[in-house]
């Protein structure tokens, strides 16, 4: 299994230090707590600290309380989505929070552990589910959506130029026995895409897989509706700082941050009307991306976008 390494750890420490340091008892959310490691580096750093630690996965949550026993009840986690994070903020007696932290799509662990399914190269029951307790799963996707609604989600969640050959392909087989292998599908998949185009650009199942896992866990829907919690959230110079591994979560991100920071002023007047000034101001005008270094020593930095907004007004 590859050592799991937090994905610019120390740069989203350090975005979030000075809405932590200006507060007596600062909150921050890490609303994809995942093994921890984030959550570890803010707990050293800032001894006055609190983290809320929130995720839909029931090992994560396991393994990254093993982790971080020894900081005793300045961690508090909850088993949820973080589309959840006013009530699980709530939950735990906070109205206002310090920071936020998002880290988003699939964590190294469940890439890590094969029979979750997440992994083109591994050959597993077709799951993908971030919480195996509840929710549809990638069979029941591949196997009993309608022709049109599968070419919808490999075109809009994986921006797959050839969906309905694939869709085609799974229809043909799933008509001769159910698929619930994930090396059958990566076959399938491989076998419906131009031999010119498989030349480049990775494997070619990456885009249908990451379809089906951003359908099974409605990954973009909960990006949607879990940020505008986080920003009404956010106190007088607090901040949430987000990492998105993929074009369409940073779409989402970069809009509703645009949005928070434009002032809502009628263009005609000479001046900006504090009631229609932005309750917001960006921390990174474009985003980041992990540094050349960083990129070398953990390959799954090297997608990430990272972007921080910061709370500028009641």
């Amino acid at each position: 299994m590859m050592k799991h390494i937090s994905v610019m750890r120390d740069r989203c420490v350090d975005l979030l230090a000075p809405s932590i340091e200006t507060s007596q008892t600062p909150v921050v959310v890490d609303a994809t707590l995942g093994l921890g490691g984030h959550t570890e580096a803010l707990l050293t750093r800032f001894p006055q600290l609190t983290v809320i630690g929130i995720d839909r996965d029931p090992r994560a949550l396991e393994q990254a309380r093993a982790r971080l026993a020894n900081f005793g009840d300045r961690l508090k986690t909850s088993h949820a989505v973080f589309d959840s994070i006013s009530a699980v903020v709530a939950s735990h007696g906070y109205s206002e929070l310090s920071g936020v932290l998002f880290d988003l799509g699939v964590s190294s662990m469940q890439l890590d552990e094969s029979d979750r399914g997440f992994s083109y190269s591994h050959d597993a029951p077709l799951d993908m589910r971030m919480d195996g307790t509840q929710g549809i799963t990638a069979y029941e996707i591949v196997n009993h959506y309608e022709p049109g609604a599968l070419v919808k989600i490999l075109r809009t969640f994986g921006e797959e130029k050839f969906a309905t050959r694939i869709v085609e392909n799974i229809v043909k087989a799933r008509a001769q026995a159910p698929m619930n292998s994930t090396m059958q599908l990566a076959t399938l998949v491989k076998e419906s895409i131009p031999a010119a185009t498989r030349r480049t650009g990775g494997n070619p199942a990456k885009r249908t897989f990451q379809a089906l896992r951003i359908a099974v866990n409605d990954e973009l829907g909960a990006i949607t509706r879990a940020i505008p919690q986080a920003l009404d959230l956010i106190e007088v110079g607090g901040r949430v700082v987000v990492m998105s591994f993929q074009s369409l979560e940073d779409k989402i991100v970069k809009e509703i941050f645009v949005e928070a920071s434009t002032s809502k002023s009628p263009r005609n007047l000479p001046m900006d009307l504090p009631e229609f000034a932005a309750k917001f101001s960006l921390v990174i005008k474009a985003s980041e991306k992990a540094s050349e270094i960083e990129q070398e020593e953990n390959p799954r930095s090297t997608s990430v976008r990272l972007r921080a907004i910061e709370r500028v007004a009641a």
